[in-house]
């Protein structure tokens, strides 16, 4: 590979600050809003033009996946208000949930995704974040260990803008970029993919679709969801009409009328680190669209005059680092449904959603309607405690786990969790003068239990409350 040097260059600091969040999705936003509620001086980094993430940018459908307290519930029940006093009425649909526990037309989890979006930068002005959006944060400010033996630390980071290259200065930084940019290029330890051969999930462009008779339309929110069209079985006819790797029918309602949201794109073998594997994730995906929108009109009753109205502005990217922590949450903990000392993210439950690594459909270690745990679990503290750097949490899908415990916790009100539990440590670390590592987990978890998170309250609720669907 040929170089160019690079000179010297005198860089501004734009900020200092308490704590300092990289990326703007549930995980960042939720850790940014936390740590502002409890004193701290927060900027929030997001390299697009809005909050919220896959949730927004990437076009999701709803929040799939459950969890009971704390942030994710208030944003839900902040954007039924800001909808109503839209004028917003959704569609009266249910439908049954991909893992067999879901009430898939939950209206509390359907996605307006223009709702949410002034709806977390609310949150946000309100903990009086300063959100800087537009913003790439390109490398770690690095301080060398102060003894031998010690850990780096990572003092915040550089980013780029239109502003140019600036400096954002904080006593402890989170990362809830959903890769792990910043964890990664400061030295933390990590692996992508699935443990024995690195494989990852597919990526996904999301559709949303118009001129539907959702009279007349059977949803289909999970892989093992089907039934009988004119063809034939709907599965299984999609998979000879739309073109591989894409074959797949997904169809969630939204909360407008005649809408609805479809996730059927699929790019496999592809690395969402790399920029070249984005764009030709992109380019597979958008290749995708049309033959899927008319196999839709074609086959599918309630789609003879749909079209698309909207693609997701940015490729869903379901999984790239795992991160070594000081903890790393199993499979196993999933399915005992772990309660861990040290939890900081209570009540949390989905099925094992793994997208066929090597084409359409549920990958063959997936488990939806089969997935039969139906109590929460916890994601105790160490797992966002990345190992060899000081002065960072992680948030998000790339905290430390295996592959499969991944596929559950990657979920967005699992996530959006994960950024309260790390904001509100960061806060107690910025505080007290010390490194995250070194807060008390008592500490988080009384906080937390004040908004509503008991790891008690796990079986009792998961047993009346219904999950999410697949994403």
């Amino acid at each position: 590979m040929d170089y160019i040097n690079e000179g010297e260059r005198r860089i501004p600091v734009a900020a200092r600050v308490d704590v300092v969040v990289v990326g703007g999705g549930p995980a960042g936003t939720a850790a940014a809003v936390q740590a502002g509620r409890r004193g701290a001086s927060v900027v929030l980094i997001e390299q697009s033009g809005m909050l919220g993430g896959v949730a927004t940018a990437g076009l999701m459908s709803h929040w799939t996946g459950e969890t009971r307290g704390g942030i994710y519930e208030e944003i839900l029940d902040r954007c039924m208000a800001l909808e109503q006093s839209w004028g917003v009425v959704a569609d009266p649909v249910t439908t049954e949930g991909a893992d067999g526990m879901g009430t898939h037309g939950n209206r509390r989890q359907l996605i307006n995704h223009e709702v949410l979006r002034s709806v977390l930068l609310e949150m946000c002005e309100e903990a009086r974040v300063d959100v800087r959006l537009y913003s790439f944060a390109s490398a770690p400010v690095m301080e060398a260990p102060a003894t031998s033996g010690a850990n780096p630390r990572i003092r915040g980071v550089i980013t780029e803008s239109k502003s140019g290259r600036e400096a954002f200065l904080g006593r402890v930084t989170i990362d809830a970029s959903g890769d792990g940019d910043m964890a990664a290029a400061a030295g933390a330890p990590f692996i992508k993919g699935r443990e024995y051969d690195g494989k990852m999930q597919p990526m996904t462009d999301m559709l949303k679709v118009g001129g539907v008779d959702t009279d007349r339309v059977q949803y289909a929110p999970g892989f093992e969801d089907t039934y009988q069209i004119p063809a034939g079985d709907l599965q299984t006819v999609a998979r000879t009409r739309i073109p591989y790797p894409a074959g797949h029918v997904l169809i969630y309602p939204t909360s407008l009328p005649g809408t609805v949201v479809l996730n059927m794109t699929n790019c496999i073998k592809v690395d969402g680190t790399k920029a070249a594997d984005l764009v030709r994730a992109e380019r597979t995906c958008r290749s995708q669209i049309r033959p899927i929108i008319e196999f839709m009109r074609a086959e599918v009753p309630g789609f003879e005059k749909a079209y698309l109205i909207q693609s997701s502005s940015a490729i869903g990217v379901r999984e790239t680092r795992h991160f070594s922590g000081e903890a790393t949450l199993n499979e196993k903990d999933i399915l005992e449904a772990r309660i861990f000392d040290d939890w900081v993210v209570a009540r949390a439950h989905f099925n094992f959603d793994v997208h066929n690594l090597e084409g359409a459909g549920l990958d063959e270690t997936g488990a939806q309607q089969k997935f039969l745990q139906r109590r929460g679990y916890t994601i105790p503290y160490g797992c966002f405690l990345p190992k060899k750097v000081d002065g960072l949490l992680i948030a998000g899908r790339c905290i430390s786990g295996t592959h499969m415990a991944h596929s559950s916790y990657r979920v967005m009100p699992i996530c959006a969790n994960m950024g309260q539990a790390v904001g509100i440590a960061a806060a107690f670390a910025a505080a007290s003068g010390i490194e995250p590592r070194a807060v008390g987990v008592p500490n988080i978890q009384a906080v937390l239990r004040d908004l509503g998170v008991d790891p008690e309250a796990t079986v009792e609720v998961a047993r009346k409350e219904r999950a999410g669907f697949g994403g």
